[in-house]
């Protein structure tokens, strides 16, 4: 499991530079960025476009302002300041107008106050939010044969990464068995040159690559011998979300000699483009991702799957929806750009999302229905559980257990933790071999400097017939997961079993007068993990995936938005790794790896959406996200509701009803969102009104950052043509509109409600014959009845004579 993160806002010292201690500044310009530039500078035509595909980026407009962009920007940092007492790293200048810089604090300040200048912010860091799942979700059998194969599946998209860039050797994303990929002359990027073996990174799938790394340069924490200084993943992170998303069909998972299936992308005829903005061992910087964003788009992606973001809501804005990363995603959903964001790794705790607007669509994750488990047989007949993805001990027969606190070469030497079985000289290998050998679980496997693949390796070095990692001690917050291996080996995670475990051990194993060992006489053996089993109470919502309410300030104010949005596979996810990636430990070195996180939830929806885009080419981002939401289920493969994985009082995980919360509209149906009946538009203006209606909004910092003014007066956030509902502070009655859109053939809808009893939810007319291509408005009212003090949940149904369903989720708090 990724590993979480406090949150830090970022502060660095460089040495040895000519400008001294410093931050990294985003600055924000008046004047229009070209996306939005309709005219009104003498000499410069306008650049103004409803997408990027009506833009031509080559134009002499859109050069010439650009340049004219650039050219302002570097003027007034020169009138300002000494040349060598700062760095700009970037200019911004399509969807926003402004500049990166890295300067003193001081001289930020000054900046600040400077004629032209709307808005200085601080740098922050980012981090990542970190082979079934096709059959699970039903694209092999429900998709892909309506789209032409999987051959066909996601043809001409280009799905942008923003991540830790791309292994392009895989086979997952290899040319060798496919169709040629042609020219595709809406996309419009670069392939950068690997600077080791002078080819570049592009083969026809991956159709660009990129990496940028200024503000990480700038800031002293990129070292190029690690991070490598090309799109060239050095991590493992964004070669698994780029294979989740877009990578071939088939490809067999094998490692240690078994094959684990075949892994394939949701859309694996989609092309990839790759914007490297993560490294190895700091994440990354926002000014780096805003430049990464703003070139994706200025290339002409279609999707864009942001496995990354901050660890809380930013401070520097008054609202959490005009942070940096949420405004550029603004102006890249303006363009025509669906935008996928993992909902974060703070589970199970309410208010730890980190994607906030409702441009994004913010995925959560979830268990799927396949559970590796495995068992030790004790030479008592005790039977103990555990996890391991390792074959059954030679002939499925019993050896000696023994543990490594008995056969140490030296008991002096602490430098060490002897017991995690993590150094192979420490331990006495003609006590070891042929017995199966009992380790200890410490925090440093939690911490990530040990790991169940090393005690695996050192098991087979010693000669050893298999291996049992115990946990003795809890960990709260440890997600447990199972790893393959290619010897016998369990970890026990339950510490109640480990003490049955030990106190056998104990029992059998003969000693001296000194508690030396004479015979080990504990029998046991390990049985093959290697097969799935496969659960019908699934998906389950798992237990790391950040929970709402959506907040609206760093006050931790619930917004009138809920979020996450939607819920997809995020749990123990094969897909392609890359050799050099040290993301995990556990995979250092292989060519697949099983992770989980949010970071592998949102490439799925990234995927599905261009399956959606394929068939739709002209839908807007919102439309795609209303197909996509309007048709999650909120049940599971036993038509039961959905449960959500969370933490009892004593820190045990147990499964409680989910909630929107949990999970936002429910489960993707992948089948069901290419066919919705009915979807929920919203337009660019329309969510700069939903921003005007924020309560406590400050209308000049919408105006400085987006470049848009509040015109109208009123109106109210859950106003906003959400395919949701949400009101976090109901009192009385409130009234709110839904505009639906018929994108089928005519049909006749019934509506029906249903709430917890604290509110009455109404939505009128009861029913309406929608013709095709036709907008019909729904009237909504929640009515409080009785105060709790926390939300109710509810729904509006809309069923179709034709067999369209369509879900709106319904949160509301009601106040007397």
């Amino acid at each position: 499991m990724e590993k979480t993160e406090l949150w830090c806002m970022l502060f660095v010292f460089l040495p040895l530079l000519v400008i001294g201690s410093g931050d990294i500044y985003i600055v924000t310009m008046e004047g229009e960025p070209i996306m939005s530039y309709s005219g009104g500078v003498d000499g410069f035509a306008p650049t103004a476009a409803d997408s990027v595909e009506e833009m031509d980026i080559t134009s002499e407009a859109v050069t010439s302002y650009a340049l004219h962009l650039e050219k302002q920007h570097d003027a007034l940092l020169d009138s300002l300041f000494e040349v060598g007492t700062y760095k700009k790293l970037y200019s911004y200048r399509h969807l926003i107008n402004g500049f990166s810089v890295h300067m003193s604090p001081d001289k930020a300040e000054a900046l600040s106050r400077a004629p032209g200048v709307k808005y200085v912010e601080k740098d922050m860091k980012v981090k990542k939010l970190t082979t079934h799942t096709p059959q699970f979700l039903g694209l092999p059998t429900g998709v892909w044969p309506t789209g032409g194969g999987f051959d066909k599946a996601g043809e001409d998209i280009v799905i942008g990464f923003v991540d830790s860039g791309i292994y392009p050797k895989h086979p997952s994303f290899s040319t060798y068995n496919s169709e040629p990929y042609g020219p595709l002359p809406h996309y419009r990027g670069k392939c950068e040159i690997d600077p080791d073996t002078k080819r570049d990174f592009c083969n026809g799938k991956i159709i660009g690559a990129q990496h940028f790394a200024k503000a990480a340069i700038a800031a002293g924490a990129f070292n190029p011998t690690i991070d490598f200084a090309s799109p060239l993943d050095g991590d493992g992170h964004g070669s698994h979300t780029a294979a989740i998303a877009a990578g071939n069909n088939g490809i067999p998972v094998r490692m240690h000699g078994h094959e684990f299936g075949k892994a394939s992308g949701m859309a694996p005829r989609a092309r990839i483009a790759v914007y490297k903005v993560l490294y190895r061992l700091f994440g990354g910087y926002v000014s780096d991702v805003v430049a990464a964003i703003e070139q994706a788009v200025q290339d002409g992606v279609d999707i864009l799957n942001l496995s990354v973001g901050p660890n809380s809501p930013p401070s520097s804005t008054k609202t959490t929806f005009l942070n940096p990363f949420d405004a550029a995603l603004l102006s890249a959903v303006k363009a025509g750009v669906f935008v996928a964001q993992a909902a974060g790794n703070g589970g199970p705790f309410p208010k730890t999302l980190v994607s906030f607007s409702p441009w994004i669509t913010t995925v959560a994750a979830a268990v799927d229905d396949r559970r590796y488990k495995n068992h030790i047989i004790l030479g008592n007949g005790k039977l103990i559980p555990g996890l391991g993805l390792s074959p059954a001990t030679h002939g499925n027969k019993s050896f000696d257990l023994v543990s490594a606190n008995d056969v140490l070469l030296d008991s002096s030497i602490m430098k060490y933790n002897p017991l995690d079985c993590q150094r192979p000289e420490l331990l006495n290998k003609k006590m070891v071999v042929g017995r199966i050998l009992l380790c200890g679980y410490s925090f440093n496997f939690v911490s990530g400097t040990a790991s169940i693949k090393k005690v695996s390796e050192t098991a087979k070095t010693l000669g050893a017939a298999g291996f049992v990692v115990a946990v003795e001690n809890t960990y709260p917050g440890t997600k447990f997961d199972p790893v393959p291996v290619g010897i016998p080996g369990i970890l026990i995670s339950d510490v109640s079993m480990t003490k049955d475990l030990i106190d056998f051990y104990n029992s059998s194993t003969k000693r001296d007068w000194a508690g030396r060992p004479i015979s080990f006489q504990a029998m046991a053996s390990i049985a093959d993990g290697l097969a799935p089993i496969l659960h019908k109470s699934a998906p389950q919502v798992a237990i790391f995936s950040s929970r709402g309410p959506d907040v609206r300030d760093f006050s931790f104010q619930d917004a009138d938005v809920l979020k996450p949005d939607i819920l997809a596979p995020g749990n123990l996810i094969w897909a392609a790794w890359a050799p050099d990636g040290i993301d995990e430990a556990n995979y250092v070195g292989e060519g697949f790896a099983m992770v989980s996180g949010t970071s592998m939830a949102a490439p799925h929806i990234a995927g599905i959406a261009a399956l959606v885009k394929q068939r739709y080419p002209h839908w807007s981002p919102a439309a795609i996200k209303s197909a996509l939401m309007t048709t999650a289920t909120t049940q599971d493969r036993g038509d039961r509701p959905l449960l959500a994985q969370q933490y009892s009082g004593s820190e045990i995980m147990t499964l409680v009803q989910a909630t929107p919360f949990d999970y936002g509209a429910g489960a993707v149906d992948p089948k069901a969102a290419l066919d919705p009946g009915l979807i929920l538009d919203a337009s660019y203006q329309d969510y700069i009104r939903f921003l005007c209606s924020v309560p406590d909004v400050d209308s000049h910092e919408i105006l400085n950052i987006t470049s848009s003014a509040c015109n109208a007066t009123g109106g109210r956030p859950a106003d906003l043509n959400n395919p949701s509902i949400a009101i976090s502070h109901l009192e009385g009655t409130q009234t709110v509109k839904r505009t639906v859109t018929n994108v089928a053939a005519t049909e006749t809808y019934v509506i029906t409600t249903r709430m917890s009893p604290e509110i009455a939810l109404e939505a009128s007319p009861p029913a309406m014959t929608v013709l095709s291509g036709a907008s019909r408005e729904i009237t909504v009212s929640l009515t409080v009845r009785s105060a709790t003090g926390g939300y109710s949940f509810g729904e509006i149904l809309m069923k179709g004579n034709r067999g369209h369903k369509v879900r709106i989720p319904v949160v509301a708090m009601g106040f007397r």
